[in-house]
C-alpha cells in the first residue's frame, strides 16, 4: 500500500486497514519462524506497511492538536 493510498483513507478505514496489517503481520513471522515463509521480503513489506500506517495516523494526530491550539489562541 502506498503512502498516497493511506492518505485517502478516512480515520476509521485506517483503523481497520492497521488491525489487517498487525495480523498479516503476526502471521508472517509465525511462518518466517517455522521457516515456510515463501518470500522473504514479505517481513520487511508488512513491517513498512504498519509503519506508513502508524505514521499517517501521527501526522493527524498531530494536526488535530495543532488546531486546536490555533483555535485557543484566538
Amino acid at each position: 500500500m502506498k503512502a498516497r493510498e493511506v492518505r485517502e483513507l478516512s480515520d476509521e478505514e485506517l483503523q481497520v486497514e492497521l488491525a489487517r496489517l498487525q495480523r498479516h503481520l503476526f502471521d508472517v513471522r509465525a511462518q518466517a519462524v517455522t521457516e515456510k515463509l515463501e518470500d522473504p521480503t514479505m517481513l520487511s513489506k508488512a513491517k513498512r506497511d504498519v509503519a506508513r500506517i502508524l505514521t499517517v495516523c501521527r501526522q493527524r494526530e498531530l494536526e488535530l492538536q495543532r488546531q486546536v491550539r490555533q483555535g485557543e489562541e484566538k
